[in-house]
C-alpha cells in the first residue's frame, strides 16, 4: 500500500506544481490526516453499543478508535456532559493512504447505484467530507456480526489553500468525484 505514497511523490506532486505553478516544494498540497468519525445516538441507552462501534472502526481504519463524549447536556435528547456518544479515530501516514487506497478503489465502487461523490463537500479551506450510510461497504465488516447498519463521516484535512487545490489534489489520488 506504500505505492499510493510513492504515486503521490512521482505523480502528483509534479502534476500539481504544473498546474498551479508553486515556486517551492513545500506549496504543494498534501493530505494531513483522514479522520473517521461514527455517531451512536443509540448508546446513551445502552453503553455496550460504543464497544461495538469501536471494534467495527477499529477493523475498517486499521488502527484503535477511541469513543467522543458529549461536550453539553441536552435534556431534550437524555445526554449529559461527559456520556459517550460517538467513535472516531484520526489517520496519518501509511495507515492513512492505505485506507485512501481501500476506500477509493473497493468500498465506495460496492455502493449501489454509485455515479460518485459530490464535490460540493468542500469546506471553503481545503477540506473535504464526506457521509458514508452503512459500513457494511469496507470488506473487513462480516454481515453477519453487525447488529446495526451505522453510517460514518470522513474528513480529508489538506494542506490546500483552496478548494479548486483539494478537488485537484484528491482527484489525482483517485477520488470519483461525481461529474
Amino acid at each position: 500500500m506504500a505505492r499510493l505514497k510513492e504515486y503521490y511523490k512521482n505523480e502528483v506532486a509534479p502534476a500539481l506544481m504544473k498546474r498551479f505553478g508553486y515556486k517551492n516544494v513545500m506549496q504543494i498540497p498534501r493530505l494531513e490526516k483522514v479522520v473517521l468519525n461514527v455517531g451512536a445516538g443509540d448508546a446513551k441507552d445502552n453503553p455496550k453499543v460504543i464497544d461495538n462501534v469501536i471494534n467495527e472502526l477499529t477493523l475498517i481504519a486499521g488502527q484503535k478508535a477511541v469513543p467522543t463524549v458529549a461536550k453539553k447536556s441536552i435534556a431534550n435528547f437524555k445526554v449529559r456532559q461527559g456520556m459517550k456518544i460517538g467513535v472516531k479515530v484520526t489517520l496519518r501516514g501509511e495507515r492513512m493512504y492505505e485506507f485512501i487506497d481501500k476506500l477509493f478503489n473497493f468500498a465506495l465502487p460496492k455502493v449501489r447505484d454509485f455515479k460518485g461523490i459530490n464535490p460540493n463537500g468542500f469546506d471553503g479551506r481545503g477540506n473535504y467530507s464526506l457521509g458514508l450510510k452503512e459500513q457494511l461497504i469496507f470488506p473487513e465488516i462480516d454481515y453477519d456480526k453487525v447488529e446495526k447498519i451505522r453510517g460514518m463521516n470522513i474528513t480529508f484535512v489538506t494542506t490546500a489553500r483552496t478548494d479548486e487545490e483539494a478537488r485537484e489534489l484528491l482527484s489525482l489520488l483517485g477520488a470519483p468525484f461525481a461529474k
